[in-house]
């Protein structure tokens, strides 16, 4: 009898057990998923956990990160002996071969430019070419196996991404300075449309200009540029870089060229007309490429040589990327009127 009382105690555990491991599968999805995060309920708390650092990120980009001195010699009568001014800035290492990417206005009329890495080593450099309308210029040095900057041509940036800063700021030294993407395709600062800015919150300061700014994960974002300034208020928080995209871009037209060679139409417009089925020509440039096509103020501009248009900046980039001599075919609306208009693209000059 007792043998046989044990083992209904067993049986009836036993069901009750199975009961229990059902009711708990139906109510705790996790468990039938096999993830065993639930786990944590019942792991002991951390106490020492570690603090959210952006060490790793600086650790990949800031070995190729530069400081850039720029030498003009200014003649004197004192004895003939010229007069010495040093600017200062910074650079990106982009190749192992010793190809650099800094800002034109650190380096522009520089008679002598050198180059500190990270680690002292110092060298000449040289001026490959430069790029006035996106503010770019190419330095080479006499090195090899030099560390590069993380790059990915696939990279997209969006607002709210965080990213970090990295130049030599009043010569101090290499400096870190944390923000996010405030804004995208910032156009409108500088004289002409080529030159679209990425805006951040990360400090820019004088020293900074040519420095790198990477993501999270060190990778190249954009190359330091400058900030907002307005001399009737005090403004905080509104810097701007040169998109990575565009100045890889630049860079390798630089040295393939000395120069970059961009197409020109010769138009302005007035952004309030602009729309995503087009934009309106404002002004035409005398004796451009535009005037001589019979393109025409008010003209509204939907279609390049079979591209639909849907802003100003698309089309100059169009243009810009067109072989000098090249005709493209304008699709434009006259009033009600559609055209066809053939433009022979020239280059800028």
């Amino acid at each position: 009898m007792k043998l046989l009382n044990l083992l209904k105690y067993i049986i009836n555990s036993a069901s009750y057990g199975v009961i229990l491991a059902v009711v708990l599968l139906l109510l705790i999805p996790e468990l039938r998923e096999g993830n065993r995060s639930w786990w944590n309920i019942f792991a002991p708390s951390k106490q020492n956990e570690q603090p959210l650092s952006y060490a790793r990120a600086v650790q990949q980009a800031s070995s190729a990160v530069v400081n850039i001195y720029s030498e003009k010699i200014q003649s004197t009568f004192n004895y003939n002996k010229g007069q010495r001014t040093t600017e200062l800035g910074s650079g990106v290492i982009m190749s192992t071969n010793g190809y650099l990417l800094t800002n034109y206005h650190v380096v522009q009329d520089a008679d002598l430019i050198g180059v500190v890495l990270q680690n002292g080593d110092r060298y000449p450099a040289e001026l490959i070419g430069y790029d006035v309308y996106t503010d770019l210029a190419v330095l080479k040095v006499a090195a090899t196996n030099l560390p590069t900057i993380p790059q990915d041509e696939n990279l997209t940036t969006y607002v709210g991404d965080v990213v970090l800063a990295i130049g030599n700021p009043f010569n101090l030294g290499q400096t870190v300075t944390q923000g996010i993407i405030s804004g995208t395709g910032r156009s409108g600062l500088s004289s002409t449309s080529y030159q679209e800015f990425i805006q951040m919150d990360a400090a820019i300061n004088e020293g900074n200009s040519g420095g790198a700014l990477v993501n999270s994960n060190g990778v190249l974002v954009g190359i330091n540029s400058r900030k907002y300034i307005n001399p009737q208020i005090s403004i905080q928080g509104i810097f701007f870089a040169v998109p990575y995209k565009l100045a890889h871009k630049v860079m390798h037209k630089i040295i393939e060229n000395g120069r970059v060679i961009r197409g020109w139409l010769g138009v302005s417009t007035n952004s309030r007309f602009s729309s995503d089925k087009g934009f309106l020509i404002g002004g035409i440039e005398p004796n451009s490429p535009a005037q001589k096509a019979g393109l025409q103020a008010n003209d509204l501009i939907y279609q390049i040589d079979g591209i639909e248009i849907h802003s100003i900046s698309q089309a100059l980039d169009i243009v810009a990327e067109t072989k000098p001599n090249t005709t493209l075919i304008f699709k434009v609306y006259r009033g009600k009127l559609p055209l066809e208009i053939p433009v022979v693209i020239e280059e800028k000059r």
